[in-house]
């Protein structure tokens, strides 16, 4: 029996299976109103049968987007811009779920195919961008933040519950809060871009502050029988990787009893010079890791897109969900084809009827 084939439950939401297509930013929303593009693309990723489809890093403010492209849920006429989107996915059998999010300093940036940095200063469609301290991530995204005051903090803060609310409302039934990458709230927990000195900076316990007060706030609105996650950079590879795994492991234990239900497990991205080993399943240790000393349900990204190896981390107990990008964009009904190599009795159950119906009897 394949482990990658059972359902998982998670609250009152249940799986299909364990596979997940994670949030993959798309770059073609217009005012962060997503459109025609948003809803075939997810729905296609849907009817290739994984279990759930995340949606893509939505920002909570116009100014959490990275780019200009980048979909938004900081007004209502995005949120109901979404609903099709979520009964699109409904439809095809998966779990509708979105990642609502904060860019930082990493915001105000080009398309990822214009230049991916940081848009020139006079160009109309960049703006000002916001960060625990004023210190700028370099590389190709030299602009530096301006340092986030308490009202701010605040301000961003409700922005989150506020996004959280409205995703609740268009109908998604799982919410990732982005605190990985680079973006906001991993600057803020990161010593690296992180130089205040109030309680939202210096110790481990002010670094953690605006992550906990954020998922506090926002476990107040979502609805407690849906599952709330998070996706966190638990390691920079920079050279001090297990003092920054021990105060993650901390962090998610936190998380835990605050309210999160699973976590996503992933790379900080705080500074460009790291030496990340990248290879398949290379986080497939790590993420076990936090599985068992944090006692929480666990997820990750990254080289788990072969079926095996896919198989190989849910069989070990590295992960409860598996998350398969890159491959899904190749090949949307991946599950299918993954089922089907895995031996998997009936692995039609994969997809929908019809598809399956011409793809199994003829």
């Amino acid at each position: 029996m394949s482990a990658l084939f059972q359902p998982f439950k998670l609250k009152e939401v249940t799986l299909r299976n364990r596979i997940a297509v994670p949030p993959m930013c798309q770059y073609m929303a217009v005012d962060g109103l997503p459109n025609d593009w948003h809803l075939s693309h997810y729905a296609s990723m849907a009817r290739g049968g994984a279990g759930l489809v995340i949606v893509e890093a939505t920002a909570v403010a116009p100014e959490g987007r990275i780019t200009p492209g980048c979909t938004g849920i900081w007004n209502d006429a995005q949120a109901q811009a979404f609903v099709p989107v979520v009964q699109a996915i409904k439809a095809a059998g998966a779990v509708p779920g979105i990642q609502i999010a904060h860019a930082g300093r990493k915001a105000s940036a080009n398309l990822p195919w214009e230049g991916d940095d940081h848009i020139a200063a006079g160009d109309a469609r960049g703006w000002q961008t916001i960060a625990p301290s004023a210190i700028a991530y370099g590389a190709g995204l030299p602009k530096q933040p301006e340092a986030m005051t308490l009202d701010d903090i605040a301000r961003v803060r409700q922005n989150f519950v506020d996004a959280a609310r409205r995703a609740s409302e268009a109908g998604f039934e799982w919410l990732e809060l982005h605190f990985a990458h680079g973006y906001l709230a991993q600057s803020f927990f990161s010593a690296h871009s992180n130089q205040r000195d109030d309680m939202y900076g210096g110790s481990l316990e002010n670094r953690s502050r605006f992550l906990l007060e954020t998922l506090q706030a926002v476990r107040a609105v979502w609805p407690e029988h849906l599952p709330l996650t998070v996706r966190f950079g638990v390691i920079e590879y920079d050279g001090r990787d297990e003092q920054t795994l021990l105060e993650s492991i901390g962090l998610v234990r936190g998380f835990k009893a605050a309210g999160m239900d699973m976590i996503s497990v992933s790379v900080g991205f705080t500074i460009p010079k790291t030496a990340i080993p990248w290879g398949p399943a290379f986080l497939g240790p790590i993420a076990e890791r936090v599985r068992r000393e944090a006692d929480v349900p666990v997820s990750s990204a990254w080289g788990f897109g072969t079926p095996a190896i896919a198989e190989q981390v849910v069989s070990d107990q590295q992960l409860d969900v598996v998350m398969v990008g890159k491959a899904h964009l190749s090949n949307p009904h991946w599950s299918y084809f993954a089922a089907r190599e895995l031996g998997v009795e009936r692995a039609s159950w994969t997809m929908p009827a019809p598809y399956a119906h011409w793809l199994e009897r003829y």
